[in-house]
C-alpha cells in the first residue's frame, strides 16, 4: 500500500509553461465512487493503463493502490464508466526542487487548470511558485472523481 500525500492548487497564470519538462495525455474514468473511496482507470498517452483504488477522506493523505492493467482491458472497462471521461494533459514542472503536476483539462472541463504537489513535507507558502493560485486541498469538488461526476466547479468556471 502506498500513501498519497498531496496538495492541490488552482493555477493563476501560464508562467509555468516555459518550465514544463514533460507532458502526458491522460484519459481517466471512474468505475466506482463513494465517500472515502474510488476505483479509477487511467490511460496514459494511449499506450499504457493503470487501475487505481483510493481510500480515505482526509484532505492531504489517502491510501492508494495502483496496478498496471492491459490497455485492451482498460478500453473495455470504459463501457462501465460512471460520469464523464476526464481528458487532460499533465505537465511536469519543477520549482525549487519540488515536482508539480499541472493538469490542463479538456473536453467538458476545458478551462480548468489544477496543480498538484505530492510530498509529505509541509512546503512553506514562500517556497511555492508565483503561478499557483488558491489552494483547494480538501475541497472535494476539485478532486477528479467529483469532476467526472459533476463537471467544472462554479468558482473555477
Amino acid at each position: 500500500m502506498g500513501k498519497e500525500v498531496e496538495r492541490k492548487f488552482l493555477v493563476s497564470s501560464a508562467e509555468w509553461r516555459n518550465l514544463a519538462e514533460a507532458d502526458i495525455r491522460i484519459r481517466q474514468f471512474y468505475l466506482a465512487a463513494a465517500p472515502g473511496r474510488t476505483v479509477r482507470v487511467r490511460i496514459s498517452d494511449g499506450t499504457s493503463a493503470k487501475l487505481t483504488l483510493k481510500f480515505g477522506s482526509r484532505a492531504r493523505e489517502r491510501d492508494e493502490y495502483e496496478y498496471p492493467i492491459p490497455l485492451a482491458d482498460a478500453e473495455e472497462m470504459l463501457a462501465f464508466a460512471i460520469g464523464h471521461v476526464i481528458e487532460k494533459t499533465r505537465h511536469h514542472v519543477r520549482h525549487r526542487g519540488y515536482l508539480y503536476e499541472v493538469d490542463v483539462f479538456g473536453g467538458i472541463l476545458a478551462g480548468l487548470v489544477v496543480a498538484e504537489l505530492e510530498t509529505p513535507e509541509d512546503v512553506p507558502d514562500e517556497m511555492l511558485p508565483d503561478w499557483l493560485g488558491r489552494e483547494v486541498t480538501g475541497e472535494q469538488r476539485f478532486y477528479n472523481a467529483s469532476l467526472a461526476l459533476g463537471g467544472i466547479p462554479e468558482i473555477a468556471a
